[in-house]
């Protein structure tokens, strides 16, 4: 079995170390110490911890988003925007994600979407390419 260190953990999670250290602490995220006497979280008890977080919300609460099928929803800030004649790029940081997506212009315009403004990039694709890390 594989375990992460609480800092991994804290990366996948999309949270600090110091917030895992709390959900450990409070029992809420079940952890073992190492030979080093350093934390660990077994990769499937953080696998379920990260389903039912998932199904808690965002970690700030609702934020009012609409619902939507597009399981796959990156929140975060948009760090730049190129608007051209018919159609613009947008980028947006969510996390230690950047994700760009082309949309049109007026889009752009109708959301507001301006360097610096919250945002959320929902990706729903008909092809998921997994890696092993």
């Amino acid at each position: 079995m594989r375990f992460y260190s609480m800092g991994r953990a804290a990366r996948l999670l999309g949270v600090s170390a110091d917030t895992v250290r709390r959900w450990a602490d409070n029992g809420r995220l079940p952890t073992r110490r190492d030979e080093a006497g350093k934390r660990q979280v077994a990769g499937e008890d953080l696998a379920a911890f990260a389903v039912a977080l998932g199904a808690e919300g965002a970690p700030g609460g609702d934020l009012g988003e609409p619902h939507t099928s597009a399981r796959n929803a990156f929140p975060g800030i948009v760090t730049k925007v190129t608007v051209g004649d018919v159609a613009a790029q947008v980028e947006i940081q969510a996390g230690p994600h950047r994700l760009v997506s082309l949309v049109t212009r007026e889009a752009v315009e109708e959301l507001g979407l301006t360097v610096g403004e919250e945002a959320v990039a929902r990706v729903k694709a008909t092809s998921v390419h997994v890696d092993r890390m």
